[in-house]
């Protein structure tokens, strides 16, 4: 992104990217509606968070990612998605911060009902596990944001993630309701392909996800 010239400026003068992420309980404001608020975690290039925002228009959309001005092509994304619905991009922001301190940026008060972690860094050494964004220590600041019955949906390529964090959930007080060792095979709906899962599937590798609930009485 460093060789886009164009990245910087479009950020800059777009009304769904949001500088400065500092909004601590205060996210459900930055939209124009009062609705569910749904949060992807790494959201990339933003294809993903966007087309489903563009096909819900009842639901908030709030995609973060570390790099800012990778979201500058996730506005691209975003335009092309809502003009092939004829809509204007009113449920969907960007914003850019380190996900592992999420909780300097968001709190209790912005209340997510889902978030979505796709295709994050698989960090397979033991010692690096700590990164990842479904250890332990990352799922107990999620639950800080999400409202009593929240959801995370997960999806990755990689095995050995997928199968260290369905115990991760499980000891993190998440019950698991919905899991697939094959996602493209199974019987999950609504499902939107990311460019990793893109990559991936090409290649023969299967997609593995889950959908997770906490619920905060249980």
């Amino acid at each position: 992104m460093r060789n886009k010239p164009w990245a910087k400026p479009e950020l800059e003068s777009s009304p769904f990217y949001i500088d400065d992420p500092f909004h601590k309980g205060e996210w459900h404001q930055m939209f124009e509606r009062t609705q569910p608020l749904y949060l992807e975690l790494g959201c990339g290039k933003g294809n993903f968070v966007a087309v489903h925002a563009a096909r819900h228009p009842e639901i908030n959309y709030l995609g973060m990612d570390l790099k800012s001005l990778v979201l500058a092509s996730a506005c691209r994304h975003a335009k092309a998605a809502f003009a092939a619905v004829d809509r204007p991009i009113d449920n969907l922001l960007f914003t850019p911060y380190d996900i592992e301190r999420i909780l300097d940026v968001m709190d209790e008060r912005d209340c997510v009902d889902k978030i979505y972690i796709n295709f994050c860094n698989p960090w397979p050494k033991e010692r690096q596990h700590k990164k990842r964004l479904t250890h332990p220590r990352q799922l107990e600041r999620y639950k800080k944001l999400l409202k009593p019955g929240g959801q995370i949906e997960f999806k990755t390529d990689d095995d050995g993630l997928f199968a260290d964090s369905i115990q991760y959930f499980k000891d993190s007080g998440f019950t698991i309701t919905f899991l697939t060792y094959d996602l493209h095979q199974s019987d999950f709906q609504d499902n939107v392909m990311t460019e990793h899962e893109e990559k991936f599937t090409a290649q023969n590798i299967p997609i593995k996800m889950l959908c997770a609930v906490w619920d905060q009485d249980s």
